[in-house]
């Protein structure tokens, strides 16, 4: 591994943001993962779901303990988690494959059934997260070549944690919200001279904005 250099990591004549380290499932996930725009509502719930259990824990803890998770909760479909009950809370804090942290195990059953109640006002979990895009003048300025430092929140994180709550949702304070958007590819935090960092921006410029239904009578952010 070669030294990092304003932020980026050069490995195998492959420039990256430095967070990957040398862990080889790490680099794997923020070249094919990390940032590319996301419509697929079990993958979105999956994510804010997850970014809740690495709360006080590092993301590659939780990476390395997806596989199970995803097992655990049925792949993240939103029926399947909304039908499970105490008995499963009870059975899976005793699993060794996940985090087994009671409060983040019963927040993803809640946020299901939650979730439940936005795809049916909206039409999809889809329409409603990226109806809180952050616009280009907000990208951090902390996200520059020549800088460690990332921005924990924004604006538009705040807001969608601020409507989540306010639907009941658990686990998905501004920091949480902020990675979601970060890895769903809401905004593009790849580092300046990152080379994901053009190839997520031509999938964000070629990304099909998810729209709400036409009966939808409010937008996300007046919620």
């Amino acid at each position: 591994m070669d030294a990092i250099t304003d932020g980026i990591l050069v490995d195998g004549g492959v420039a990256r943001c430095w967070w990957p380290g040398d862990h080889a499932d790490y680099r794997d996930y923020h070249d094919h993962e990390w940032g590319l725009p996301v419509a697929d509502d079990r993958r979105l719930f999956e994510k804010l779901c997850l970014e809740g259990f690495q709360s006080g824990l590092s993301w590659l803890t939780i990476l390395r303990k997806r596989a199970r998770m995803r097992e655990v909760f049925h792949g993240f479909d939103l029926d399947a988690v909304a039908a499970m009950g105490e008995a499963d809370i009870d059975r899976l804090v005793g699993d060794p494959g996940i985090i087994r942290h009671r409060g983040k195990i019963a927040s993803v059953l809640n946020n299901a059934r939650r979730a439940r109640e936005i795809v049916d006002a909206y039409g999809t979990l889809a329409a409603f997260v990226w109806g809180f895009e952050p616009p280009a003048s907000e990208r951090p300025k902390t996200f520059t070549r020549g800088t460690l430092q990332a921005m924990a929140q924004t604006p538009s994180s705040q807001a969608l944690s601020k409507a989540l709550r306010r639907r009941g949702w658990t686990f998905v304070g501004p920091t949480t919200c902020y990675a979601f958007m970060q890895a769903m590819g809401l905004v593009n935090d790849h580092l300046d001279g990152c080379a994901a960092r053009p190839l997520v921006e031509a999938a964000r410029h070629r990304f099909v904005r998810p729209a709400a239904e036409p009966t939808a009578q409010t937008s996300p952010r007046s919620l």
